[in-house]
């Protein structure tokens, strides 16, 4: 069994042939989750076909750098205005976003749709209503004590993103202790820690995307 099947074999997909997989993207402020849906884009856009819903709480700004970088056609974006905490629009009321969800999909049946959360803090996470699997990025810029402080993101999403690996010497953090503390929360759920300026293809973390549509396409 290769890693990224392992890193699946606790939570299997339920099959669903021709259903487009739905990743959710959630975590802080800043720690990257554009950066790492934009990096997804354009690492998978020639293997498959994709969609994004972004969430910001006043503006469209995720969805416009999204747009202005080109990493999908305009009209493959969505952008969903939460006017409220980010987390109640991806846990507690999902409706705006399934409606954006719903409306890609019936547009250009994808293969894989990206939900982009609003940034939040350590205690956001999506429904299982909404997406199938979420990813949590964290950033090391928040010190090295982040991974040990917890929470639903860190602890029970399908797969954390600790981002910005190359900030550690300039913050001090220890990526061994980040990476120790991390494993031992999350038990058999995968962590990547990665730097998406020196890593602009995301590579390791389009793998673990792709062995779930190809997953949910067989």
């Amino acid at each position: 069994m290769s890693e990224i099947q392992a890193a699946h074999a606790h939570t299997p997909l339920p099959a669903a042939p021709g259903r487009a997989v739905r990743i959710g993207i959630g975590g802080p402020v800043g720690g990257g989750k554009t950066a790492l849906v934009a990096a997804l884009c354009r690492t998978l856009r020639g293997r498959m076909s994709l969609a994004v819903v972004t969430n910001d709480i006043y503006t469209t700004e995720d969805a416009d750098f999204l747009r202005r970088h080109g990493v999908l056609p305009d009209e493959r974006i969505r952008a969903v205005q939460t006017g409220c905490c980010p987390h109640t629009a991806i846990r507690d009321d999902i409706t705006a976003n399934l409606d954006a969800v719903d409306e890609l999909v019936a547009l250009h049946d994808p293969d894989l749709v990206l939900v982009e959360s609003g940034g939040d803090n350590l205690t956001a996470t999506f429904s299982y209503g909404l997406i199938d699997k979420q990813i949590f990025v964290v950033d090391v810029a928040g010190g090295d004590k982040v991974p040990r402080k917890g929470g639903p993101g860190v602890i029970r999403s399908d797969l954390l993103v600790i981002n910005k690996t190359d900030l550690a010497p300039m913050v001090g953090a220890d990526l061994d202790v980040m990476r120790t503390d991390a494993e031992r929360l999350r038990e058999d759920r995968p962590t990547m820690l990665v730097s998406l300026r020196e890593q602009p293809d995301a590579a390791p973390i389009a793998e673990w995307v792709t062995a779930l549509v190809r997953a949910r396409r067989s």
